[in-house]
This record gives structure tokens, sequence and C-alpha cells, in this order.
């Protein structure tokens, strides 16, 4: 028994032991205070008296008394109805004791727990080990558990190591002093560490390459005679801390958020990432895929954020998606961290630098204390699962993530600064930096330039952004053309489509009640089927963006099938005019053909049909809704105009300029022709009719349509060409109504039989 020295003894509360880490600076953490047992308080007695007391204890715990608050250190505990201990009552080190005046003492016991003791450990395991004989602790691989084996000769722990350091173990020497000794096992799940502390010595395990040894060369330590762990008890973040009988191995199945990745696994996920973004998206299917592989993406993330290095930074991925895992070791005054990618000789991006500034890590600091910052970036050459509903286009395909492992950022200070280095680019173009949004309440997202800011240049482009996600260039269409002149133009066009329409029938209907000459005739039904295809466009026009609206995707492929068939009919009637006035110009005047007007109208109508039944047997895909991007301004706020229409940009180009080009062609020469034969009939008296007969020929050629070529210019030149081109085609059946009422007007009021019969040619009924 220890004797009591003085009268301030009888005031001492009893004894109590800390389960759990210890840190002087904030208090203890992450562990409880128990009543310390009558048997264990052996060896752990008061020696002194007043503030002086002192207390020995050969157990192996951190042990104290208690004391009001108030009076002395009072720090140590905090929970409601627990005891506060006081440093000036003394605390008990494993049998050393540690005087209030020096409580840096305490920090050998709290060695890789933190400066400030606000880590917590993701698991902790603690026992009692009667160490009877001089003994090591051996450092093993283990498949996927954790296990803690106990002998005579060894304290044996096991947990899984990095394939390339698997064919090794680990072996410390423990303190050659022999007793009761009391040891924890700390697993950090931040940075991959483990941590032992057995009395007053901490290890680091697998820390230390020097004391590996090859598999194959064991001692018999790991042999030895079983020796019970007493006093166990165990800790797994979220949970509690719980007791376990003795035992000689205690085994600890790895949870799924604690079993280690290692380079393989990753490289597997990126390969499965790859080949999943090489395989075409199905359309009907395109936003629901894309979230799939969003998904993976984000599995691939979480991979990466605790894979197990080789060095301090590491890169994976050789094909689609590259990523690169960066270590950042945290200090007082951390500096900013640049990347630079590797040069892509091939791609429209040549390659990109990110410089993170240094009040990134200071952010971090200030929320939770870490050992090690851990870095993410990504770059992938594809924009597979980033497709907005806009169907954006961002610059070279490349999107580039960036990420800090278990942090939110978002607000910097200081700005992350990504750097792309590319081409000039072309001058219609304005490139705008943009992160991806993703829609919580829709199966896709959209790109959003909200706190980043765009700084151009000839062959580079500076994004600066207060947050981490998903970054890339966003392809602006410049805003030569305003969003006033837009609305201008699309008032225009439909305004013109619904005065055309109306325009074409009362034109169809005046021809079918008009002279049924035989000279006429022809003309006048090669008229009136080219009026009721420009009818058929406008309708079909000015319709389909209600179709695109309606929920039936069926209905919108019907309706792009039609109006595709209307523009290819308008097309193919606009040549055949021309090789009516080729007849009429060139040939004999009144040459008669067998079935002529049949033949014309299986061309007329047969040929666009049977175009477009080929192309709709070749895929029903290539009809539907198509969204066309109209940006409002440079900031890339933007809205789409959706129609029914072709989705193939390819067949488009292909089959619509293409067929235009050879009608476009022919048409002009046959103009040519006529120009000739008109300055062959140059007689005074006659040049306006000559130029108002010359105007509505080339309306019936089509000739205004290739002023779409221009559309592919900038500055004023393209806006000019745009309104004179919307204006004459989307009015081209009312045109047509004008000049045909015009030139009948022109022909009654004609000065003699001569000059009548020498424009006979020119005149609506026979041209």
């Amino acid at each position: 028994m220890c004797p009591f020295q003085g009268k301030e003894m009888v005031s001492i509360h009893p004894f109590w032991e800390w389960r759990g880490p210890l840190s002087v600076s904030a208090g203890v953490g992450g562990g409880t205070w128990e009543r310390m047992p009558l048997k264990d308080r052996r060896g752990c007695c008061p020696r002194g008296p007043g503030r002086s007391l002192q207390c020995g204890c050969d157990t192996g715990d951190v042990a104290g008394v208690t004391q009001p608050v108030g009076q002395g250190w009072d720090n140590w505990g905090g929970e409601a109805g627990m005891p506060r201990v006081t440093a000036a009552a003394g605390l008990c080190l494993l049998g050393l004791a540690v005087p209030p005046a020096d409580p840096l003492s305490l920090c050998s016991y709290n060695a890789g727990v933190g400066a400030n003791g606000r880590r917590e450990e993701d698991f902790r395991f603690c026992g009692d080990r009667n160490q009877t004989q001089e003994s090591s602790v051996i450092y093993k691989h283990s498949p996927s558990n954790m296990s803690i084996e106990n002998t005579a000769q060894a304290l044996i722990i096991k947990r899984p190591f990095l394939p390339n350091r698997s064919n090794f173990y680990y072996k410390y020497s423990l303190p050659p002093t022999l007793g009761r000794y009391r040891f924890c096992i700390y697993w950090f799940e931040s940075n991959r560490t483990l941590q032992l502390l057995y009395g007053k010595q901490s290890i680091l395990l697998g820390g230390d390459p020097s004391s590996s040894i090859p598999q194959g060369q064991e001692s018999q330590e790991t042999e030895g005679t079983r020796a019970y762990i007493f006093n166990v008890s165990y800790f797994m973040k979220g949970g509690k801390n719980t007791s376990l009988p003795a035992n000689d191995e205690y085994c600890f199945p790895a949870s799924p958020e604690s079993t280690p990745v290692w380079e393989q696994d990753v490289e597997k996920q990126l390969a499965d990432l790859d080949n999943l973004i090489a395989q075409p998206l199905a359309p009907a299917a395109g936003a629901t895929e894309q979230q799939r592989l969003r998904r993976k993406l984000g599995e691939l993330e979480e991979m990466l954020a605790k894979v197990e290095l080789k060095g301090q930074n590491q890169t994976f991925g050789e094909a689609t998606v590259h990523a690169t895992v960066l270590r950042v070791q945290p200090s007082r005054a951390p500096q900013h961290l640049t990347f630079v990618s590797q040069r892509e000789e091939s791609g429209e991006v040549q390659g990109f630098t990110v410089d993170l500034p240094s009040s990134l890590f200071m952010m971090v600091k200030e929320r939770e204390e870490v050992l090690e910052h851990r870095v993410l970036l990504m770059d992938i050459n594809r924009q597979t699962m980033f497709q907005d509903e806009n169907s954006s286009h961002v610059l070279g395909d490349k999107v580039v993530s960036i990420s800090l492992v278990d942090t939110v950022v978002a607000n910097l200070s200081d700005p992350v600064v990504l750097t792309f280095f590319h081409d000039q680019l072309p001058r219609n173009v304005t490139p705008l930096c943009v992160f991806w949004q993703e829609d919580t309440s829709a199966s896709s997202g959209s790109w959003d330039s909200y706190g980043c800011t765009t700084v151009t240049g000839s062959s580079q482009t500076e994004c600066r952004c207060n947050h981490l996600t998903y970054f890339a260039v966003l392809m602006v269409s410049s805003p030569d053309i305003t969003s006033v002149h837009r609305n201008y133009l699309s008032i225009i066009t439909y305004a013109g489509c619904l005065i055309s329409a109306l325009a074409s029938i009362c034109t169809i209907f005046f021809l079918y009640f008009r002279s049924k000459q035989r000279d006429q005739i022809t003309s006048m039904h090669i008229h009136m089927n080219l009026l009721f295809a420009i009818f058929l466009l406008d309708v079909t026009f000015l319709i389909s963006e209600h179709l695109a609206a309606s929920s039936s995707e069926v209905v919108c492929r019907v309706g792009g099938f039609f109006l595709h068939f209307s523009l290819l009919s308008c097309l193919t009637w606009m040549g055949i005019e021309g090789y009516n006035l080729y007849r009429l110009v060139i040939e004999v005047f009144n040459a008669y053909h067998d079935h002529f007007l049949l033949k014309l109208f299986l061309v007329g109508w047969g040929v666009p049909f049977s175009c477009v039944m080929i192309i709709f047997l070749a895929s029903w895909t290539n009809y539907g809704p198509f969204s066309i991007p109209i940006y409002e301004s440079v900031d890339g706020r933007s809205t789409n105009a959706t129609i029914c229409w072709i989705t193939n940009p390819l067949i488009h180009n292909i089959v619509n300029l293409g067929f235009f080009s050879l009608v476009f062609l022919f048409n002009s020469v046959m103009l040519g022709a006529m120009v000739r034969e008109i300055v062959r009939q140059n007689k005074k008296g006659h040049k306006l009719k000559h130029v108002l007969a010359l105007f509505g020929l080339s309306i019936l050629l089509g000739i205004p349509w290739a002023l779409i070529f221009f559309s592919f210019t900038s500055g004023v030149f393209c806006l000019v060409s745009l309104y004179i081109f919307t204006i004459i085609n989307s009015l081209q059946g009312f045109l047509i109504f004008l000049w045909y009422w015009t030139m009948v007007l022109q022909a009654r009021k004609a000065p003699d039989s001569q000059s009548s019969s020498d424009s006979a040619k020119l005149q609506p009924s026979s041209s």
C-alpha cells in the first residue's frame, strides 16, 4: 500500500484510466475515461502533497486522479457526466511520473497522431502484452485482412501490401526491458499509414525500407510460443470502443472502404472505361449512357483517391483517359503547385498546364489536420461523357478534371489557372472557359462559365476559376450576328414562309384556270408543281419545330422525312424549270414529246422520294430531332432551336448541298442562254419587261439559293447575305406570284402584236 503524506490526500477522488490516444495541446479525443478497477490500481499510488502530487503506475495505462472543475489544468475529458482529470494532480505514463511543469514529455506518447490531435484514426486496436523475453515486431503481408498475433518472441501484424512489396516483411526491435506493455495500433485511411505505439516507442510500420527482409528468410519468431493479449479493445470509425476477451490472435476483415487499391486495379478500370467510351452511343439512350459513363468515371476517382502509389506522383492510362495522382506534403507555408502535361503533337490541343495556388492548401489546413494532400488530375480526350442538350463542342474534345481528395473546393481567393495550348483558332469562334454542371434532376448536365474567367491568346487559352471540377474550352460562335439580328431573321423567316405558302396556293389556282393552249399547258403544269413543292416546304418547315417539341420521336422522324422530301422536291422542280427553259429557247419552240408531262412528274416527285427512302431504310435514326445551337452572346449563355430534320450532318452536306450544287450549275447555264436571247431581242421599249422576265426566271430557277454559300463568311458581308437569302427564299412563292401578275399586266399593255410575238417566249404562259 502507498502511504498518504499529508491531509491534502483526503480530498483526492478515485483513479480513472484513459482508453484512447492522448494529445497535450488540445486535450483527449477519440477515447473514453473509465474508472480504474481496484486490482489495477496497484503500483499507481499518490506521492506528494498538494499540487505537486504525482503517481507511479506500472500498468502501461494513462492514469489520473479527478479534481473539481476549475482547479488546475482541467481540459482532459469534457463529456457530460465524465470526470475531469487535472494535470496538476499528476498524470502517470507507463510508469513514468510526469510533473505538470513538463507537459511536453507526453509528446512521446502522441507521436504520429498529429501536432494538434485533431486527426482521428479510422481503426484502433489496443491491448496489454506481457514481454517475458527479448522480442520484436513482425509486419507481414496479408491478402485481404488485418490480423494481430502474439507469441513470446514477436508481435505479428499483418495487412495487405503493395504487389511489388508482398514478397517482403518488416522487422522492428522492441524495448529490451521486460514487463507488461500497453500497445496500440492505429490505421489512418487518409494517408494509408499504420502506426504502432508500444510503450513509449512509436513505429511507422512499413515506412523504413531498411527494415524490410525478403520472404523465405523468416526466423522462428513467427512460430514461437503463443501468448495472450489482455485488456483488448478496438475501435472503427463510425462505431464505438468495443472490448474483446483475451486471446493470442485477432482478425479484422477489411471494409470495402479500407480495402487497398493497387496499380493493376486502376489500369483495369481505365481500360474498361476506354472501351466503353470508344463504343458509339445509341441516340435513343444517349443521355443514359453518358450518365453510366460518368458513374464509371466517379468510381475511377474513388480508386485513385486511395491507390497505393510507388512514388510521390504517378500517372495511369495510355489511351483516352489519363490520370495523374500528385502527393503534396503539408507545410506551415504552402507553395503553389504546377503540373505540366505531356505534349501532344497530333491533337487540336497540344497540351495544358495546371497551376494550383497556395491558398488552396491553406484552406484545407484550416479545416482539418492531414498528413498529405492528394491531388487528382484527369486528362479526358473525348467529349462523349459530357454532351449537353445543345450538342456543344469543346476545344479538341478535351476535358480536364482537377480535384482534391475528400475536399470540396469552391470560392478560392486565388484562382486555379488552367492553360490550354492549341493552334490558332478560326475567326468565327471564340473560346470560353467552362465547367461541367451535373443536373441532378435530369439524366444529363450542361456547361457553365460561372466562376471562370477566360484569357485568350493567339495559341493558348487561359482559364482562371475559383473552384475545382471538370473543365474545358467551349467553342462559341463569334457574336458577329447578335441576338437582335437573329430575332429579326427568325421573324422574317416565319412570316415569309406563311405568306409564301398562301401565295403559292393562289397562283396554283390561277394557273389551273388559265388558258389551256397546247404550247402553254406544259409550262403551266411545271410552274404548278414547283409552287406545290414550295407550299409543302413552307408548311413542313413551319410545323417542324412544334413536332420536335412533342414527346413522340416517331412523329418527329416522320416530320423530318417529309421536310427533307419537300426540300429535294423543290430543288428537283427548279431543275425541271431549267430544262423547260432550255427546251423553249434552244430546241424547236413547239417540239412535242410523248407523255412528256408524265415523265416530268415521275422525275420531279419520284427522285426525291427514292432518295429519302434510301436514307430512311439505311437507318431510321437518320431523321429525328436536330438541335441547332443559337448563342446569344460570348458569355456562353445559349438557346437552341430544335427541328425535325436530318440527324446526320454528313448526309445533309452530301445530299442537300451536292444536289443543290448540280441544280444551280445547270440552271445558271440555262439562265445564261436566256440572257443571250434577251440581248438578241433587245429593242427599245422592252427593257423593263426583259428585266422583270429575267428576275422572275432567276426566282423560278432558284438562283438566289446560292446566297447560302456566303453565310460561311463573317462580318457585315455575312450579315447582309443572310438577310437577302432569308427574304428572297422565304418569300419565294410570293415573289413568283408577284412576278406572274406583273408579266400578265405587261403582256396586256403590249403596243403591237409584233412586239408581243417577239417576246412570246418570255410570257408567263410560255416560260
